[in-house]
């Protein structure tokens, strides 16, 4: 096999190659023999039927298959030969120009992985959030947890804000009804945006019974493409209006906590741990994401277009997987790959400089560190251990452990070379950025 490497841009090679015909005549005949002694086919026995007619009937298609493999593995062979890294697939086509019949030409060009060299990041300054957990966001907690378990009780006074309301509805553009304009039964909670603004202020001082007819003017960018901007007159009807109770905070509230006891100074105990492990958890992912940010910041790195085309492709299918599992149609919510070609360019150069890091550095996860972390992982479940042993049955989860222990070490590395400086920050505005 003779091979030639040329050199089409900072990543792109093409491969060109010859194989001999002769080659390829002999492993076709040495296929279709050994297709031909199980054969069977009308008026013959089996294993009987003449090498002539396998040929005929079978030749073109071994001939195909024997050139393909033959190809991929003379590319394979010049590959390792030249010692190249290839990043993803390499398109492969017969060579143009004169045909040399004692040998079949053919070009394979594809990118190659990039040199990377992480770049100094000595005089780097990263921002460590500090904060505490104390009395006051144990009580906002509980607070929370009230809201997510109010019930409702039926009034006869005037609807107000807060008031869940269960009404008829019936909407018209220029007298004809449209899609989406008519409900019964239909429930919502005033104050929580679920409906236009318009249509929530003629909701309130409405009783049980109360109805009334109203104008509102779509948005120009509502959902509803063929209402938005469009005037609409609607027809309301309140059948019922309830009022908002929050849970006291007493044994029965803790128990629906998960406190079998009832027990007031355990549960807030409990929200407390919860809550650390929430602020432990978005911490470390801050920190990781200014760590990361650093490496990417100090590093240039050129990109093979075929690593970043296939993580847009992995995420696309991971968004498309996710709308599906919730129910929605892909023709509801279309997925422009460009959405996320930006994001892929990140995690592929991320990718590339921590694979160095490890290599140089000696980052690999230990098997205690993944232990430790499948562990931490598991604390929040009702039974840990049957979690541990579940995530070290299934590869994929471990190897998703495997790979948050390594972004630790690359981390911890990164925190080591860096100027770090702990900040207190609010909590509120801490745990709402970071969610």
């Amino acid at each position: 096999m003779q091979t030639s490497l040329e050199n089409l841009g900072l990543l792109e090679r093409r491969l060109n190659m010859a194989v001999a015909v002769e080659e390829i005549e002999k492993q076709v005949d040495e296929r279709l023999k050994k297709l031909s002694r199980n054969l069977r086919m009308a008026g013959f026995r089996p294993g009987k039927v003449p090498l002539k007619l396998v040929a005929q009937q079978y030749g073109p298609q071994v001939r195909s298959e024997v050139i393909g493999d033959t190809v991929q593995k003379a590319f394979s062979d010049a590959v390792r030969e030249q010692n190249l890294k290839v990043a993803g697939y390499p398109r492969i086509e017969p060579r143009s120009g004169e045909a040399d019949a004692k040998s079949i030409e053919f070009s394979a060009t594809f990118e190659i992985y990039p040199e990377v060299a992480p770049g100094d990041i000595g005089g780097s300054r990263i921002e460590r959030a500090v904060l505490s957990v104390g009395d006051a966001e144990v009580d906002k907690t509980l607070e929370i947890l009230r809201k997510q378990r109010q019930h409702f009780h039926s009034v006869e006074r005037p609807a107000a804000a807060g008031d869940r309301v269960t009404a008829d509805f019936l909407g018209k553009i220029d007298g004809v009804e449209f899609v989406g304009g008519k409900a019964s039964d239909f429930v919502f909670v005033l104050g929580e945006k679920q409906m236009l603004p318009e249509f929530e202020a003629n909701t309130l001082g409405l009783a049980a019974g109360g109805s009334r007819t109203f104008e509102l003017t779509f948005p120009a960018d509502y959902h509803g493409k063929e209402v938005a901007g469009k005037r609409a007159s609607f027809e309301l009807g309140v059948k019922l209006v309830e009022e908002p109770h929050l849970p006291e905070v007493d044994a029965e509230f803790a128990r629906s906590l998960g406190v079998e006891d009832g027990d007031l100074a355990r549960m807030r105990a409990e929200v407390r741990e919860n809550i650390e492990r929430e602020v432990k958890k978005r911490s470390q992912a801050d920190i990781k994401n200014k760590a990361m940010q650093v490496l990417l910041d100090a590093t240039r790195i050129d990109l093979p277009k075929a690593l970043i085309e296939m993580e847009t492709q992995r995420m696309v299918q991971a968004a498309r997987a996710d709308l599906e599992a919730r129910g929605m149609k892909m023709e509801q919510v279309p997925i422009n790959p460009e959405m996320f070609e930006q994001q892929a360019q990140r995690r592929v150069s991320l990718g590339l400089i921590i694979a160095e890091l490890v290599r140089a550095h000696d980052l690999a996860p230990k098997p205690e560190q993944v232990r430790a972390l499948v562990t931490e992982q598991a604390e929040s479940y009702e039974q840990p251990d049957e979690v541990v042993k579940w995530i070290y049955s299934q590869p994929q989860r471990l190897s998703e452990m495997e790979s948050l222990a390594l972004e630790d070490n690359v981390v911890a590395w990164v925190l080591g070379q860096v100027n770090v400086e702990d900040k207190a920050v609010n909590f509120d505005e801490f745990m709402g950025k970071t969610a």
